[in-house]
Formats: C-alpha cells, sequence, structure tokens
C-alpha cells in the first residue's frame, strides 16, 4: 500500500473537534484536543473516542474509568489550538480556561457549547491509540444550535489547509 495515498485516503474521514478531559480524585487532570470521536449505539447511548496511548490523558481516563467531551463550536479554533499542548490546572482553568466537575468528575468547560459526559466501559488497546467506549452518563448544551447539530461543530478543516491529523 502507497503510504501517501493513504494518509491522503483516510484523511478524506470528516471530524470534528473536541477536547477531551478527565480528572482524578486527588486534582490530576488531562486535556486534549481530539477529532476521532462517533456514536456507537442509541441504546445504552455510547460513543467512542480514539486517544493516543502515550497521552496523559489516556493514563487518566484508564485510572478514573471517566471522561468528557467537550463539543468545540464554531469559531473555536484558538481554543482548538489550546489544547494542542500539555494542559495546566490552575485553581477552576485548565489551561486557562474555566471548568467545573460533571457527575463523574470530569472537567466540563464553560466556554464550549456542548459537552458529553461518560463511564468508560470498554477500550480497545491496538496501535498507537486506543478506543475508549464510553457510556454517557450526562449531557448538556449552552444553547440550542440553529439548524441542524453538526453544523454548530467546528471541524477539523476550519482549522486551516496545513493542519492534519491521521492518516
Amino acid at each position: 500500500m502507497d503510504a501517501n495515498t493513504r494518509k491522503t485516503t483516510l484523511r478524506m474521514i470528516p471530524y470534528g473537534l473536541y477536547v477531551l478531559t478527565s480528572a482524578s480524585a486527588d486534582g490530576r487532570v488531562a486535556a486534549a484536543t481530539v477529532n476521532w470521536v462517533t456514536q456507537a449505539s442509541f441504546e445504552p447511548p455510547l460513543v467512542a473516542v480514539g486517544v493516543k496511548a502515550d497521552s496523559g490523558a489516556h493514563a487518566l481516563i484508564k485510572e478514573t474509568k471517566a471522561f468528557a467531551l467537550n463539543v468545540l463550536g464554531k469559531g473555536q479554533g484558538p481554543l482548538a489550538f489550546t489544547f494542542f499542548k500539555p494542559a495546566e490546572r490552575k485553581g477552576d482553568t485548565i489551561s486557562g480556561e474555566p471548568f467545573r466537575p460533571g457527575q463523574t468528575g470530569a472537567p466540563i468547560l464553560g466556554s464550549t457549547p456542548a459537552f458529553i459526559e461518560c463511564t468508560l466501559e470498554a477500550t480497545v488497546e491496538k496501535g498507537d491509540h486506543s478506543v475508549f467506549v464510553g457510556r454517557v452518563v450526562d449531557v448538556g448544551l449552552t444553547k440550542a444550535p440553529e439548524g441542524r447539530a453538526e453544523d454548530a461543530t467546528l471541524w477539523l478543516k476550519e482549522l486551516g489547509d496545513k493542519v492534519y491529523y491521521g492518516g
């Protein structure tokens, strides 16, 4: 298989952007911009997310068995770039962004249009990423989106012609 063709072909799968968060009982937090996310079941409500195996978020999710996906909205490109770097907690902020603990303790960012909070149901560890399957235990909207819900989500392609992930 040609490596460049594979990369280009896999990049044809469209992705929204999310800030994945997790927190331990002792106050450690992890936050990272992710895009390999999909709904996996209606009943029970499940989502799946690909997380880099050597990341701090991966380790903390395995430890705490919980995570949140904070949905990035249109115009939140700078926030996506903020969480491309390791996150730092200072009081009730992560990398300068205010948060509150959700039902599971996972950080819910105050500035995103929506969140999905999950408990960890299953993990598939293959390759350089693991797939975490989470049971949705809480969701929230800052405000109802106008038009189609997915049109309110920031897409990877909106970060510019030189920003890619995957392939």
